[in-house]
Parts: C-alpha cells; sequence; structure tokens
C-alpha cells in the first residue's frame, strides 16, 4: 500500500531535496508551500517521472490559522515532516515583538497545532511518524540567532515529550538536527564568511540538501522502527 507524507516548506532547499527522495523510494505527498509556487511548479515536474500522487498545498503558517488551511486538504497519512522554517540573524537586544511572535508561529505554534489536527489519523491506524527539521542551533545556541536557537530548541524538547506519548500507539517522533547547509538560507553570508564556516567544520564542508533528505528517509523508514524520540545530528562534526 502506497504511503503519504505532508512535507511544510516542501519549496525550499532541503524541502526540495526531501521530496525527491521519498518520491523516489515510493511516497506519494503533500506538498506545503507559502509563497513560492514556481519553485513548486518545478518541484512537480521533477516528481513527474516517479509514479505516486503530489498534492501542492498553499498555506501560511506564520498566521493563527494557516495550520488549519493545510489540515482540511490532508486525507489519507503516514508521516508528518515539519520542515518550514525561516532564520533570523542579529543582536538579541535589537529584536522586535513581530519578529519573536513570527519565528514562534512558523516554528513551534503551527506545528504543534498541525500535529494535534492530524494525530487522529495516525492514531487510528496505529502507526506513523512525525519528523522535526530542527537545527544544530537547538542543541547548543548560537549568539546573533537567540530566538530562532530557542524556537528550535523548543522542537527538540517536543520531540522528545511527544515520543513518549504516543509511543504505544505505535508513532515514532523524531527530529534532524542539521549544521550549516548549502541553502539560500545561508544567502545573507558573504562568501568569505562561508569560508570561515567550513573551516569550523570537521569534515570540512557545508552540508548539501540531499545529505538531510537521506538522513530523513532512513528516520522515516523501517529499518528505523525501534528510534524514537531521538535527535539525529547531521552537522559534519561541527558538534557531538
Amino acid at each position: 500500500m502506497r504511503k503519504y507524507a505532508l512535507i511544510t516548506g516542501a519549496s525550499g532547499g532541503i524541502g526540495h531535496a526531501m521530496a525527491k527522495k521519498l518520491a523516489e523510494t515510493g511516497y506519494s505527498l503533500y506538498l506545503h508551500y507559502h509563497q513560492n509556487a514556481q519553485a513548486i511548479r518545478e518541484l512537480l515536474d521533477e516528481l513527474s517521472i516517479y509514479e505516486g500522487e503530489f498534492i501542492p498545498i498553499q498555506a501560511d503558517l506564520s498566521t493563527p490559522d494557516g495550520y488549519k488551511k493545510l489540515s482540511s486538504n490532508i486525507f489519507t497519512l503516514d508521516s508528518i515532516i515539519h520542515n518550514s522554517g525561516i532564520s533570523h540573524y542579529g543582536l538579541f537586544v535589537d529584536t522586535d515583538r513581530e519578529t519573536v511572535e513570527n519565528l514562534t508561529m512558523i516554528h513551534l505554534t503551527s506545528p504543534i497545532m498541525l500535529t494535534k489536527e492530524l494525530l487522529p489519523k495516525l492514531i487510528r491506524q496505529q502507526s506513523g511518524s512525525i519528523l522535526f527539521i530542527t537545527s544544530i542551533w537547538g542543541q547548543t545556541g548560537a549568539s546573533c540567532e537567540v530566538i530562532y536557537s530557542a524556537v528550535k530548541g523548543a522542537q527538540i524538547s517536543l520531540v522528545k515529550s511527544l515520543s513518549k506519548e504516543l509511543a504505544l500507539n505505535g508513532i515514532r517522533v523524531n527530529g534532524v538536527a542539521p549544521g550549516a547547509v548549502n541553502t539560500t538560507m545561508l544567502g545573507h553570508f558573504t562568501n568569505e564568511e562561508l569560508d570561515m564556516i567550513k573551516a569550523e567544520i570537521p569534515m570540512g564542508r557545508l552540508a548539501e540538501p540531499e545529505d538531510i533528505a537521506n538522513s530523513v528517509s532512513f528516520l522515516l523508514s523501517e529499518k528505523a522502527s525501534y528510534i524514537t524520540g531521538q535527535i539525529l545530528s547531521v552537522n559534519g562534526g561541527w558538534y557531538m
């Protein structure tokens, strides 16, 4: 029987790579996006070589009711991948309330409410997987990314607690914590700054989106059937 997964933020670099990897392994996909309809159209073209159903859904998860629009378009479901996210770089003392509320809504409130809305579908079948794309900064914290680190740390705590609550329902909850990934989220860094980051990473390079997608594919698979409540660090040895 074909499995269905929801990927939030499917129009971004990591979301795109995850969609291709999961389609390759036989998944049908709900592909959430907010504004980048062109990226979704390009992704759908790339997925056309695979057998499966690929359904784009537009919703703004920075708004209080965005998760309802998304959940109302989802029917059969086996896995939820919370990947939507934005970053914010700047001094903590310069951070305004709007930025704090926006980061909290996108990274924490909407994923929590979306999971709560969709969870009965997984409980009914007594199986499923929930996965958060969190961050190295949720594990160790980052200067000038304090609020981002805070909400990513909250995601990690959510993984650990929710996994315990859902284990007897056959639902696994895990996270992947990337380090620096070669996507547009690093676009505000200069080449010199990126070289400095690479020099700090023991493997000497940024992660590629495919590195994250491969980890996600593993955690959703039967090969990880006894793994829950875990955060898989995919960071080239940058933080252990």
